[in-house]
Order: structure tokens, then sequence, then C-alpha cells
């Protein structure tokens, strides 16, 4: 029986012009792709009486805006299109790890004289580079949103230079809003990584039909991660 290989980081796949290319951004460009040609093919068929897809997609956004509106009331309308795109990027991103191939196409290439196998596919979020990308965007919005709406008086969270305890306390505020950078990333990671290798261990010690019930267990916890990582911002 051979050896089950998981690796922590993102394999190299190929170099563009000296850029290595891993598996794991090689499916996140890809997720990125087919939501882009989702929603062209969709804005050039609106209509007033909606046709299928229209009407699918109509009932896709909808639920979710409500959902959003449900937690945060008028303002929806002015988070919405960032919350909307981090949850639908990060949900496709998640499921896409799922399907037949990813995680067991590939390769197999001499690491440490010995042989290892290379998946062509890796889920996007299984890689700590690209949860990292998406904490980033997530507490730098918080902080232009923030202070947009509420100028000096957002900043004065941070910078009291009333008494000394103040000035304490909003040093250790600003290190609490960066620390969710680390918190968001890793929490994401960790999640989806580990569904990844119970699903890579399941599936190697009894195939088939063993994997199924995980499968849909990684469903909900890929619904649940997206969701969770949109409302904390």
């Amino acid at each position: 029986m051979g050896k089950i290989h998981i690796s922590l980081t993102a394999e190299k796949v190929f170099e563009v012009f000296g850029l290595s290319i891993t598996n794991s951004l090689v499916t996140t460009l890809l997720v990125m792709l087919l939501l882009i040609i989702f929603s062209l093919i969709v804005s050039r068929k609106i209509s007033k009486v909606p046709g299928k897809l229209q009407l699918v997609f109509e009932m896709l956004i909808g639920g979710i805006y409500d959902l959003f509106e449900g937690v945060m009331g008028e303002k929806v309308k002015i988070f919405f299109p960032l919350l909307g795109t981090l949850f639908l990027f990060v949900i496709f991103l998640n499921w896409f790890g799922l399907l037949p191939g990813v995680g067991t196409i590939g390769f197999y290439e001499a690491e440490n004289h010995e042989t290892v196998f290379v998946p062509l596919l890796r889920a996007g979020s299984a890689d700590l580079n690209t949860t990292l990308a998406l904490a980033l965007i997530s507490v730098v919005s918080i902080q232009f949103f923030g202070i947009k709406t509420l100028g000096k008086e957002y900043l004065g969270r941070f910078f009291n230079f009333k008494n000394p305890i103040y000035f304490f306390v909003g040093i250790l505020e600003l290190i609490s809003e960066f620390s969710k950078i680390i918190s968001f990333a890793f929490r994401l990671f960790g999640n989806i990584f580990a569904g990844e290798v119970l699903l890579t261990v399941i599936a190697f010690l009894i195939p088939i039909i063993a994997p199924l019930p995980f499968l849909g267990l990684e469903l909900f916890v890929g619904f649940i991660q997206a969701l969770v990582f949109s409302m904390l911002n």
C-alpha cells in the first residue's frame, strides 16, 4: 500500500517568468474566472421576466442580502457589495476543493530521495497565503469604513491622549484590530485544511463510499466558514 503525502504548504506546479505558480493559486484563479464568467452571463441576460438562470441567481443574492440585512439593518446597503463578494468567493473557494479530481489528479516528483505526489489542484482556502490575503482585505476594509463613517471618533478609539490609561487602552485596541488578521486567516485555513486532510485519510483507508458522509459535512463546514468570515467583518 502506498503512503499518504500531506503538505502543509501549497506545492509548486509550474513557473511563469520565474514566478512559482502553486496548485492552490491555480484553483483560486479558476474560481475567480468562473465567478466572473457566471456574472457576465447573468448580467447580460437580465430581463423583467427572469429566466431560470436569472431566477436562481436572484434567489441566491437575495437570500444572502436578507441574511446580512437581519444583522446590519439599513447599513447593509453600504457594506453588502464587499461582504457579499467575500461570502461568495470564500464559499466557492471552499466547495471547489471538494470536487472530484481536486487533490487527486497530479504528477509525481522526486523530493528528499523519495517520490511524492503533487496534485495539480488544491483548495484555495487550504493555503495560508490565500487566507492571509483575504484577512488583510477584510481588516483594511474595516478600518477604511470605520474612518469613513465615524471619522475622528473612530480614530479616538486608538489614539486617546486625555490620560495615560486611555492611551494604553487605545494601543491595546489597535493591537487587537490587527490581530484579527491572524485570527481570520488561521481560522479559515485551519478548518478547510483539516477537512482536506480528513477526506484524504478516509479516502485512502476506505475509498469510494466511506468519504461520502464526510463530504457532506465538509460542504456544511465550507458554508459556515464563508458565513463566519464575512459576518465577522
